[in-house]
């Protein structure tokens, strides 16, 4: 019975990952590179480097926008995004004839490095990885739901592997790995190791995949997690027969703001208002590390400087908590350099599971056709003896 228990387990372990192992292995393989996609950006492009000859300070955003906006006057600037230090900021326009630009500022020597009219490296692997780069239908991508159902399979092979490989805590003081013993034996050790050694890794994507896959459904029912940043009133707004008004409150001013709202808040999205209704945003880090980048914020009313709506996790509701915290637990930016290097070993070893796991059940497959057409050939070669006779 026990025997039989075993192998019940055994095989519900490889239906949870062999029909789908092409997809997971991409996925996995995706994330991995998409966790040093910022390194991989500066290694390979020169322009997104924001070197520091002289070690001075950064130049607040407000500067890199005017900076922008005086090598391009006719251009309208939207959005300024900051990245790890060593990489440039990025400010984001349009202009006649540029439907979308992204300008790569230098935020320490204020020199524009690069106008990009396309999409980013680092925008392609987090979008090939999120969505395998399938169309979004208003508030739902298919390939997002693919994704995430990852998370189902990942952990089910968890719980399933541990079950089938008993004693399987041995792998920590005792690890086995028998490279003398064929083929078969070594690909079985790898993916026992791996796979032992990676549970925490295993687990945690498992959570936050599941958590991806919660908010996937409730943005394609239209459940917001977010409360949209507030219209300014209209009597706020001056009145003007002949040009559009210039708004008293600059996007340095709402910066400060901000600054003085959260201490050591440093700015890292920061959006212009679109229109004389809306406001400034600005949204950074604070002091919480498992909180993303975007956990603190302002929404900055630009003609009276009054704080509309304010972001902290002081504040935010448990869905909202879980939506900040997902992304720095998933990609490994808690810690900054380090951790994305242990995310990126441990992303290894996952991609290589699939890999291992699926050539031990190929071989068995093999062995087990090859095993059936000995037996089928053998049983015919019966039978034409007693037919001779």
């Amino acid at each position: 019975m026990a025997k039989l228990n075993n192998r019940f387990w055994f095989k519900l372990h490889g239906w949870f990952s062999l029909p789908v192992w092409i997809i997971f292995c991409f996925v996995c393989l995706t994330g991995t590179i998409s966790v040093i996609s910022h390194e991989l950006t500066w290694l390979t492009n020169p322009e997104a480097r924001a070197s520091n000859p002289q070690q001075v300070q950064e130049k607040p955003m407000s500067e890199l926008v005017e900076i922008v906006q005086q090598a391009h006057p006719t251009a309208s600037i939207s959005t300024v995004m900051s990245f790890e230090p060593y990489l440039v900021n990025a400010v984001i326009f349009t202009d006649k004839d540029v439907p979308f630009a992204i300008a790569y500022v230098n935020q320490y020597t204020g020199d524009i490095q690069e106008i990009n009219q396309g999409i980013t490296f680092i925008n392609f692997m987090r979008s090939l990885h999120g969505w395998l780069l399938f169309p979004w239908h208003s508030n739902y991508s298919v390939g997002y739901y693919i994704v995430c159902a990852m998370a189902i399979v990942m952990l089910g092979a968890l719980i399933t592997g541990l079950v089938v490989y008993k004693n399987f805590w041995r792998a920590f003081t005792q690890p086995k790995l028998r490279i003398t013993q064929g083929k078969k034996t070594l690909l079985a050790d790898l993916h026992r190791l791996a796979g032992v050694w990676s549970m925490w890794f295993l687990l945690l994507m498992s959570i936050t995949g599941l958590w991806y896959l919660a908010q996937a459904m409730m943005w394609h029912n239209h459940i917001e997690l977010e409360e949209h940043a507030p219209l300014i009133e209209v009597s706020q707004v001056p009145m003007s027969s002949n040009e559009a008004p210039t708004r008293p409150y600059t996007l340095s001013n709402a910066l400060q703001v901000a600054e003085q709202q959260f201490p050591g808040f440093k700015s890292t999205y920061v959006m212009l208002p679109e229109h004389q209704r809306d406001t400034y945003k600005v949204y950074g880090e604070g002091d919480h590390i498992f909180y993303d980048q975007y956990a603190y914020g302002v929404t900055v009313n630009p003609w009276n400087g009054a704080i509309e709506s304010e972001r902290t996790p002081a504040k935010m509701t448990t869905l909202q908590t879980l939506s900040h915290i997902a992304d720095p637990l998933h990609y490994g930016t808690i810690g900054g350099l380090w951790t994305k290097a242990i995310w990126f070993v441990f992303g290894i070893f996952l991609t290589g599971m699939s890999i291992t796991g699926f050539l031990m059940w190929a071989g068995r497959t093999v062995k087990a056709a090859k095993a059936n057409v000995d037996d089928t050939s053998s049983v015919n070669s019966h039978f034409v003896k007693q037919e001779s006779h």
